[in-house]
């Protein structure tokens, strides 16, 4: 088994859409073995997304990522990441996948909806940034 982050962002939070991600993450065949919600301040989300320190659009990120509360969950398959990342669907949802994550709920690039590791060592990093092990049931 697999493990991976999903991060359900402010603007699914805001729109109170979190159940429906859920039913397409369950449906996806992927189990929410943990799952809060918290609010990431400027420095939470600045050290969570440090490897875009410097970068034109990390100011933007941080921004967003702050704008209201974010559900963190991991999420379990044996190949979770691949898996999350094919039902979340392309960054930008104009060319995202009929059925994704992005291509139903997504309202711009900027504001995606959901966010999911990229690599097992990104997974195992961005957990261990918001959950404890006891926290996490699976």
């Amino acid at each position: 088994m697999q493990r991976t982050l999903s991060i359900l962002k402010p603007d699914a939070t805001s729109r109170n859409i979190i159940g429906k991600v859920n039913d397409h993450i369950e449906n996806a065949g992927l189990k929410i073995i943990a799952q809060k919600m918290i609010r990431l301040t400027p420095e939470n989300a600045g050290e969570f997304y440090a490897e875009h320190k410097g970068k034109p659009f990390f100011p933007n990120i941080v921004e967003k990522m702050t704008a209201g509360p974010v559900v963190v969950q991991v999420l379990e398959a044996p190949d979770a990441i691949a898996a999350y990342r094919k039902i979340m669907g392309a960054t930008n949802p104009a060319v995202a996948d009929e059925g994704t994550i992005r291509k139903t709920f997504a309202l711009s690039i900027d504001q995606n909806t959901v966010h999911g590791s990229d690599s097992p060592e990104s997974a195992k990093r961005e957990i261990n940034f918001f959950f404890n092990e006891i926290e996490i049931v699976g």
